[in-house]
């Protein structure tokens, strides 16, 4: 597939329209934690289904990252793309006439299958328009579109679209018509631009032998391993925050709206590490330290989050973790392209790898706080073992080869 490198406003603006797609998922994603109490009122969830339909979306990562990866490297990040939308739109507008646990379950784990192409598919279109040595900053408006969203929904959504609208199914019906019209826009996009048009020299195809040899390399390959180690107690971490932290608040006496917006900080505090990390990381080529770094404001953060109770110490754990979590988030997805053996051809298969395993974690994050908090009748237990994550990404940091980072 040919690099369009040649006109770089282009490039960044075909990057700003497809974050877009980045900031409908994550409205759509978590439209269910910032309703979450009410859905488990209204419906009738326990606390393990409530963490099990937190996790769903992380959960359908673990089989499907891999192969998506696989297909987005052959077919195209911009079909990937306007596919990955459609789903996940189709998957939204369905959810909201849910009825029980199973339908509520069915449809976000389908919203889960058109996140996995979102995920692979921003990476590898970056890789396609930009050289290995200025994909920082184009992956850092991807990762912003994408808390865009995920602060809005918390912040605008929950607290004034959602009753203005109606409630929460209103607003599923909604966000999801409006992705799937977002979807119509980018395939105009795509053909028009021909972000997809393979060169004579790709040889990538979907043979059996040529995808055998490419996931010999990437499973086989050392510093990956240690990048998916990073990743995993990233998604971990992320997710369980994400997933609970409305609720988490709001048992502790906090309204809603303050629950949002406190919430909201952990995500603006994502976007701010998202921003200013990778930059810090690449202009003094400190990615190692900047990765231990990160996993200590992750643990540190935590230690607030625990103990802050509903006093001020609980906002700034929200926003040292958040800070820790947006600065591993670019790191993870910016390693991978710059490995040997790697690059930009197999940058969608590399982050599958990274996701289908990371994913674990991002399953287990939201499970292990329910399910603890249904057994012990307290958030605490979760919410220790989510600091703990912070610890093993010091530690796997630490293990990097210092060539890579």
């Amino acid at each position: 597939m040919a690099r369009l490198t040649g006109d770089t406003r282009r490039s960044y603006g075909l990057v700003v329209v497809a974050a877009l797609g980045y900031t409908c998922l994550l409205f759509v994603w978590f439209s269910l934690p910032a309703y979450l109490t009410r859905i488990i009122e209204e419906i009738g969830l326990s606390g393990t289904q409530a963490g099990v339909l937190v996790g769903a979306v992380p959960l359908t990562y673990i089989p499907l990252a891999l192969v998506t990866g696989v297909v987005i490297d052959r077919a195209g990040p911009g079909r990937g793309l306007a596919a990955g939308v459609t789903v996940y739109g189709v998957a939204q507008i369905a959810r909201s006439f849910a009825t029980g646990f199973p339908s509520l379950l069915a449809t976000t784990l389908l919203i889960g299958v058109g996140a996995t192409a979102i995920t692979f598919g921003l990476p590898k279109l970056v890789s396609e328009l930009f050289p290995p040595g200025r994909t920082g900053f184009p992956s850092s408006i991807y990762l912003i579109g994408a808390s865009a969203g995920s602060a809005s929904v918390f912040a605008v959504g929950r607290p004034i679209l959602g009753p203005a609208l109606g409630g929460w199914r209103p607003l599923f019906f909604w966000s999801g018509v409006v992705a799937v019209g977002y979807a119509v826009v980018w395939t105009a996009i795509v053909r028009v631009s021909e972000i997809d048009h393979r060169s004579p020299n790709d040889d990538s195809d979907f043979s059996i032998d040529s995808i055998r040899d490419d996931l010999r390399l990437i499973l086989s390959h050392r510093e990956l391993q240690l990048v998916v180690v990073i990743g995993t107690m990233y998604l971990l971490v992320n997710h369980g925050i994400q997933g609970w932290l409305q609720t988490v608040l709001e048992s502790r006496g906090l309204g809603t709206a303050r629950a949002g917006l406190t919430t909201s900080a952990f995500v603006g505090a994502v976007a701010a590490g998202t921003l200013t990390v990778p930059a810090v990381a690449d202009r003094f080529a400190v990615r190692r330290p900047a990765l231990i770094a990160c996993g200590g404001l992750v643990s540190l953060g935590g230690v607030g989050i625990v103990a802050g109770g509903a006093t001020p110490l609980v906002y700034v754990g929200v926003v040292v973790t958040g800070l820790g979590v947006g600065g591993l988030s670019p790191l993870i997805r910016a390693i991978p392209p710059e490995l040997d053996g790697i690059g930009a051809r197999l940058t969608g298969t590399a982050i599958g790898f990274v996701f289908a395993v990371g994913e674990i974690g991002g399953f287990l994050g939201p499970v292990v706080v329910g399910t603890l908090r249904e057994a012990t009748g307290s958030f605490l237990p979760g919410l220790v073992t989510l600091s703990a994550g912070g610890l093993l990404v010091v530690l796997a940091g630490e293990a990097l080869r210092r060539k890579v980072v």
